[in-house]
């Protein structure tokens, strides 16, 4: 009878514990990357035949006037942003900061068009096992790099 009063004690409290203090015991996951950087993340740059046709199936799929609107996005980031898209995505899933210029292109796009591109481009086949995780980290590449935009005394590179 003692020891189910211990143990019982013992449980309550835990419980307790748990409901005051509920980051007792967890890891912090926002923190973490999603990939390692370096192969991990060469495998998911890798595309493959079949994820090329889901892609351009998906983009195809896509409605005109959102085609448009991203296209127009993409133009207002320059021509160049190809590599900075990839550069963010990369942020995204490694932590792994993006640079000054980089961050400038998506300032000038405007947080509406960055926010479109990153959600067509975690639709494509390579990238949407981390559709779910990723909301919060892309707001947190755009909160980044427009006060580092704002901020002419940074030097991030």
């Amino acid at each position: 009878m003692e020891v189910k009063k211990v143990f019982m004690a013992f449980f309550i409290t835990t419980t307790v514990v748990t409901f005051v203090y509920p980051s007792f015991g967890q890891k912090n996951i926002d923190d973490e990357p999603l990939v390692n950087p370096g192969r991990d993340m060469d495998a998911v740059k890798a595309i493959s035949p079949v994820s090329q046709d889901y892609n351009l199936d998906l983009l195809e799929n896509l409605p005109t006037k959102y085609k448009m609107y991203i296209g127009t996005c993409m133009n207002t980031m320059e021509s160049d942003f190809r590599n900075c898209n990839a550069d963010v995505i990369e942020e995204i899933l490694t932590k792994k900061p993006v640079s000054r210029e980089c961050c400038m292109k998506v300032v000038k796009a405007g947080k509406k068009c960055y926010m479109e591109i990153i959600k067509v481009m975690f639709q494509f086949y390579q990238l949407k096992r981390f559709a779910s995780q990723v909301s919060f980290r892309t707001n947190e590449v755009w909160d980044r790099c427009s006060t580092e935009v704002e901020s002419p005394s940074s030097s991030h590179y």
